[in-house]
């Protein structure tokens, strides 16, 4: 049974808090919406605590569900990332019919991502993968969307994307990105600068607290002081309360009866393992990812602390007053940020570029100033750098960044340097700095590595000085031969 013409062609299955905040979401803006969970009881209890919020409509089955939305039909699944989005699919699709179109709002790999467009289209149906981001409360007031895949898909579903995305200066936080996985890619790259920023944060927190020797409540009334300025960010903003929330149980910080093993998704991993297929350096990201993993091994840390040998006690000699140390803090946090978004533009740009995705750089830069959990002020900045040039290959080199981080290099340095005498490690910062001294470097130890490789296993070289491949014969008279190409 069809529904009527005048039914709701919009319906969201999956009513977990994500995909609950973003059918109320919908609901709040005068979008009828009907929504289905694969469990009844869920369906009834949200119902039952909604339904007077906004146009939404309840279903049983998923007959029921599809039944009840007018063609061409959308419906957005917010299921767990993997095998429950493909089980998704395979119960929905039979009861679709050509041009209708679903949507899969969760964090899946954009390779998953284009295997189902491609099966999808195969059976005569749209298929989006939309990156949404600004977790539970983004959900309900206005998250950040990327949607990716059939663009006339995108088209037909645009109205209600926009309407629900974050809104700054008058403009929705929400655009199309690219074909097939584009937007679950950039979806995927947003969450692994993320990573980097908290590990950024993390860092900065812990030489705070460990080398300058401010207490818990004086960091957090750094970090709100620090969001006025420059740095100014839903990150830095949201470090503050967390630091300046006392346990009720003990009394104490809670930061200080947090378990210190930080958990992950996969996101920032496939990041990583992107980049390394990419060949982009994309090492601020991956060093916090690294870092979460070593925070993960608890066992291992707590025989590390009792067997393996640190600095002596009140060693160092490039210390300075804890009010010095603050201020170099807050300019190496900020040239260390800028990095990690270099990195992840960069490589953005090259996955575009190898996948044939025509993705707006700049646009990336917009959609990702309000709702989602990395916004920060110098995104208009980004924002402007790619407006100028849009084929920039690296935003170090733009300014305002290429000044702020040449600026803030010298307090960087003096920061990485204090944390290595204090044995405080920091892996995001100094990752982040030596990718900035290895980019301004002309030329690099690198040739030694080819000489290397040239002799163990004859894979050649090339020459400054001519073209073509050269290789030594290392086991003969030692005499250089050209190889060819």
């Amino acid at each position: 049974m069809s529904a009527s013409s005048d039914a709701p062609s919009f319906g969201l299955t999956g009513l977990a808090t994500m995909g609950a905040n973003l059918a109320r979401n919908v609901a709040h803006h005068d979008v009828p919406i009907v929504v289905h969970n694969r469990t009844q009881a869920k369906t009834d209890a949200f119902m039952e605590a909604h339904a007077g919020e906004g146009p939404l409509t309840g279903s049983g089955s998923l007959e029921d569900f599809v039944g009840k939305l007018a063609a061409p039909r959308t419906v957005m699944a917010m299921v767990k990332a993997g095998p429950a989005v493909d089980a998704v699919i395979e119960d929905l699709a039979p009861l679709l019919a050509p041009g209708d179109t679903i949507v899969d709002g969760g964090n899946s790999h954009f390779r998953d991502t284009q295997r189902r467009a491609k099966a999808l289209d195969e059976r005569g149906l749209r298929f989006l993968g939309v990156g949404v981001s600004g977790g539970e409360e983004g959900a309900l007031k206005g998250p950040s969307i990327m949607p990716g895949g059939d663009r006339s898909a995108y088209e037909g579903v645009e109205d209600v994307l926009t309407r629900i995305a974050a809104q700054v200066d008058g403009t929705p936080c929400c655009t199309y990105v690219g074909a097939d996985g584009a937007g679950h890619y950039v979806k995927m790259v947003h969450n692994g600068i993320e990573y980097a920023d908290m590990q950024l944060i993390a860092e900065s927190y812990d030489l705070l607290r460990h080398g300058a020797g401010l207490e818990v409540p004086q960091i957090a009334e750094t970090f709100r002081r620090w969001n006025e300025g420059e740095l100014e960010s839903f990150l830095i903003e949201i470090t503050a309360r967390v630091l300046e929330h006392t346990d009720e149980r003990t009394g104490a910080p809670l930061v200080d009866v947090i378990l210190d093993a930080a958990e992950q998704k996969g996101t920032g991993r496939w990041t990583a393992q992107d980049a390394l297929e990419l060949g982009q350096p994309l090492t601020a990201i991956t060093e916090a990812v690294y870092a979460r993993t070593l925070s993960s091994l608890r066992d291992q840390r707590s025989r590390g602390a009792q067997t393996l040998r640190g600095p002596a006690a009140g060693g160092g000699t490039n210390g300075g007053g804890a009010e010095d140390l603050v201020e170099d803090v807050s300019h190496a946090l900020y040239a260390s940020k800028v990095v990690a978004y270099a990195q992840g533009f960069a490589q953005m740009a090259a996955r575009a570029d190898d996948e044939g995705w025509d993705i707006d750089l700049g646009a990336m830069a917009t959609i990702w100033r309000g709702g989602c959990i990395i916004r920060a002020r110098f995104l208009d900045r980004i924002r402007e750098a790619y407006e100028e040039d849009p084929a920039t290959p690296n935003l170090l080199f733009v300014e305002p960044f290429t000044d702020a981080v040449g600026d803030a290099q010298d307090a960087w340095r003096r920061v990485i340097a204090r944390g290595i005498e204090l044995g405080i490690p920091m892996p995001a910062f100094t990752s982040s700095l030596a990718y900035y001294d290895g980019l301004r470097r002309d030329r690099g130890p690198a040739s030694l590595i080819q000489g290397l490789r040239d002799l163990f296993g004859a894979h050649t070289y090339r020459r400054v000085d001519d073209e073509g491949a050269f290789h030594v014969q290392w086991g003969g008279d030692g005499a250089e031969v050209r190889t060819g190409d």
